[in-house]
C-alpha cells in the first residue's frame, strides 16, 4: 500500500498578488491558502464573494484548501460591549464558507499585531534577503518611538545599553522606517497612529494574559455549535514571535498554552496550525513535544525555519537550515498523516527574496522563488522519509 502524502499548498493573496496562480501551479502546489483581505475585519463574508474567489482558484486547476484567515475582531479579543455583534458575524461567515465547501479556517488570537519583524530585507551571505527580528530594534521602537510607560523594565541591561548607543546614530528617516516595519504587523484598514497602539496596549495590559486566555476560550465556546454543525475545523496559529512584546500578552506561545486551549474547549473542531517558524523562535519550545500533545488536532501546518543568536534575535533561515530540526518535524508529521483520511495540508511558510524577485515588490516573506525553493526542499524531505 502506498503511503499518504501531505497536501502541498501555497498562500495566495488574491488577484492582486504579484505571484499568480499560474506561478503556483508551476511550483507544484495543488492547494491554495487564501482569504478575502478586502473585507473589513468583523464584517460577514458574503457567499457571492467566497464563490468568486473559489471559482478563480478552481478555474486555474487548483483547490481552495484553507482559509487564512478569518480575522478575529479586536472587540472579541477584548470582549468589549459590542463583541456579541462580531461573534454573530463570525458565525455567519463560517456558515457561508461551509456552504461553499471550505471547511478549514486558520486564525490567530494575537493582540493588535498579527506578526512582528524589525527588518524585512535582512541580507544573507548569498545575497538573498530574509525577514528579521531584533530585540534591540524592538526596544528602541518601544522606548523612543512608542514611548510606552515602563517599557525599559521589559528589557535586559545589555539590550538597554545597546539601545542607548544605537539611538544616537540613527537618522530620523531610519527611525521612521523602523516604525513603519513594526507597524506593518497591525492588520487594519486605516492609517495606524502610535496613539491608537498605545490605547490598545493599555487595554490589554489591564486584561493580562489570563484575561486574554479566558476570552479565547469564550470565543471558541461561542462558535462551537456552528463549527460542529457545519463541519468547520478551526486552526489557531501560534504567536509570532512567541513572546510578550510591547507589553502585550501572549496565549499561544508554549506547551502550557496549548494544553490550556485543548482542555478549555475539548472538541474536535478546536484545532491547530502547527507553525514551526513561530514556535521555533523560542529556544525553550520543544516542537516535537508540542506536536505530540496536539497531533490529533493539527489540521494545517506552516513549515519554516529560523536561526537564533545568543540574545534571542532571529532571522528566517532556509527551510532545512536553522534551529528547527525539520527532518524530525517532517518525520512526525508524515507519521501522523498516515492516520488521516484526508491529507494534512502544509505550505512553505515564507521564503527568502532571491534571484529576479530581488527586483520586485512582493508581500513580505511571500515572494515566489524563495517559497518555490522551500517547497522543493520540503517535498524532497517528505519523499525521502516516505521511502525510508
Amino acid at each position: 500500500m502506498s503511503k499518504r502524502k501531505l497536501e502541498q499548498t501555497w498562500r495566495w493573496y488574491g488577484p492582486n498578488d504579484p505571484v499568480s496562480l499560474s506561478d503556483v501551479k508551476q511550483a507544484g502546489a495543488t492547494g491554495i491558502v487564501s482569504a478575502l483581505h478586502y473585507i473589513n475585519h468583523g464584517d460577514v463574508w458574503p457567499i457571492e464573494d467566497i464563490l468568486e474567489r473559489k471559482n478563480i482558484v478552481e478555474n486555474a486547476g487548483l483547490t481552495w484548501s484553507v482559509v487564512e484567515s478569518v480575522p478575529i475582531h479586536e472587540s472579541i479579543k477584548t470582549r468589549a460591549e459590542d463583541a456579541g455583534v462580531y461573534i454573530e458575524n463570525y458565525k455567519q461567515t463560517l456558515r457561508n464558507l461551509a456552504s461553499c465547501g471550505i471547511y478549514t479556517v486558520c486564525y490567530n488570537f494575537m493582540p493588535v499585531l498579527d506578526w512582528t519583524r524589525t527588518d524585512l530585507a535582512y541580507e544573507m551571505k548569498d545575497g538573498s534577503t530574509a525577514l528579521y527580528f531584533n530585540w534591540i530594534d524592538l526596544a528602541l521602537f518601544d522606548i523612543y518611538i512608542l514611548k510606552r510607560e515602563g517599557a525599559k523594565n521589559d528589557y535586559s541591561e545589555y539590550i538597554l545599553q545597546q539601545v542607548e548607543e544605537k539611538n544616537k546614530s540613527l537618522t530620523s528617516e531610519e527611525l521612521s522606517d523602523l516604525s513603519k516595519t513594526i507597524l506593518m504587523g497591525i492588520p487594519t484598514e486605516k492609517e495606524i497612529l502610535l496613539e491608537d497602539l498605545t490605547k490598545s496596549i493599555n487595554v490589554y495590559n489591564n486584561m493580562g494574559e489570563e484575561g486574554l486566555k479566558d476570552n479565547l476560550i469564550w470565543f471558541l465556546s461561542e462558535i462551537a455549535d456552528i463549527c460542529e454543525e457545519a463541519g468547520i475545523k478551526m486552526t489557531i496559529h501560534p504567536d509570532d514571535p512567541p513572546f510578550p512584546i510591547l507589553g502585550l500578552p501572549r496565549v499561544v506561545k508554549n506547551i502550557d498554552n496549548y494544553r490550556a486551549i485543548l482542555e478549555g474547549v475539548n472538541k474536535p473542531f478546536n484545532g491547530f496550525c502547527f507553525c514551526t517558524g513561530s514556535l521555533g523562535a523560542n529556544r525553550d519550545n520543544d516542537l516535537l513535544s508540542i506536536f505530540e500533545l496536539i497531533k490529533d488536532r493539527v489540521y494545517f501546518t506552516h513549515l519554516r525555519n529560523v536561526k537564533i543568536d545568543e540574545i534571542g534575535n532571529f532571522y528566517e533561515a532556509d527551510h532545512l537550515d536553522g534551529n528547527v530540526d525539520m527532518y524530525k518535524v517532517m518525520k512526525a508529521l508524515v507519521a501522523e498523516n498516515q492516520n488521516r483520511e484526508v491529507p494534512i495540508p502544509f505550505r512553505p511558510d515564507h521564503g527568502h527574496q532571491m534571484l529576479d524577485d530581488l527586483k520586485k515588490v512582493t508581500n513580505p516573506g511571500y515572494s515566489a522563488i524563495g517559497r518555490l525553493r522551500g517547497l522543493a526542499e520540503l517535498r524532497g524531505l517528505e519523499l525521502g522519509i516516505l521511502g525510508s
